[in-house]
């Protein structure tokens, strides 16, 4: 008889999601170790979830897994946000893990299915028709682990509903700002995020994408998304002050900074994000971190 494997611990699973969160993405890695130990092992938690549904899409070999690897997500979050005298001892890292940040923050599980739902949408779907649909993808994408992450760095809750729109922007420009980078990377694998009326508009074509044309036609298409995000990002800075304390305010000013530094280097290029991908050095990464992290722990203004 196989003897039947331990319950994971609170403090391995936050050691597992730090792992993974490390491994996968040292952007998100660093820019979350300014917060307290407990908010940073929260935020490793639902990064260590919404990195698994990602690679749902990104790494199955076919949709019939793809689809398998989402349900067997949503059964993860469905434990995750039992009741603490409905559960199992859990012998699931990631389980557990969820666990304790859902119950210590409050997360609403609605933001997690929303996730679940962008990334069974980026299975179904490889175009956009409009620019309002892409949106739509955005929020559920990215903006919604802005939503978690304000749970868990704490606002003042007198300005929610601008916190809300705040964050919500900043995880869209984050996500047009992925947008742009990967076009060729995307078109690789059969996809276009660049909605197809802004294709159409700028007389950019489909063929073009999957040949990496680089002409002015699209400069103007991506300067155009490039002006989005600027706008986006802008709006989103004033969740900066809302934040409770220091260091949350500099684990997210350092985030949207370090994606808006990408932005600007695509700007910077011409807009050119064929001929090489675009990703700063390790060492140019942390200094700006550094920078970001100075300035977003005490900001200047406050928000309107």
């Amino acid at each position: 008889m196989t003897a039947k494997a331990r319950p994971v611990s609170q403090r391995e699973a936050g050691d597992q999601a730090r792992a993974f969160t490390k491994a996968r993405a040292s952007n998100f890695y660093y820019a979350f170790s300014s917060l307290p130990h407990a908010k940073r092992n929260a935020i490793y938690a639902v990064y260590a979830f919404a990195g698994t549904v990602d690679d749902a899409v990104d790494e199955a070999g076919n949709d019939a897994e793809r689809f398998d690897r989402l349900r067997r997500a949503r059964a993860v979050l469905d434990v995750a946000c039992l009741d603490r005298s409905d559960r199992a001892l859990e012998e699931e890292w990631l389980t557990v893990a969820l666990q304790g940040a859902i119950e210590q923050y409050s997360i609403p599980k609605s933001y997690f299915l929303d996730l679940i739902a962008g990334m069974d949408q980026d299975i179904r779907q490889t175009r956009f028709s409009t620019y309002a649909d892409l949106e739509l993808y955005c929020y559920r994408a990215a903006a919604v682990i802005g939503l978690i992450s304000i749970e868990i760095f704490g606002y003042d809750r007198s300005r929610r509903e601008l916190a809300i729109e705040a964050a919500t922007d900043m995880g869209k420009a984050l996500q047009i700002t992925n947008i742009m980078r990967d076009v060729k990377e995307d078109a690789a694998r059969g996809r276009i995020y660049l909605a197809q009326e802004d294709l159409a508009l700028h007389g950019y074509s489909e063929a073009d994408v999957f040949a990496n044309v680089d002409n002015d036609a699209f400069r103007n298409l991506m300067a155009e998304y490039g002006h989005r995000a600027e706008a986006l990002y802008a709006s989103g800075l004033r969740l900066i002050p809302l934040l409770d304390g220091p260091r949350s305010r500099m684990c997210c000013n350092g985030l949207q900074g370090v994606y808006h530094g990408i932005l600007t280097e695509i700007i910077k290029r011409d807009y050119d994000v064929y001929s090489e991908r675009i990703s700063p050095s390790k060492a140019g990464r942390l200094l700006a971190l550094f920078r970001l992290w100075i300035s977003g722990a005490w900001p200047k203004r406050q928000p309107r």
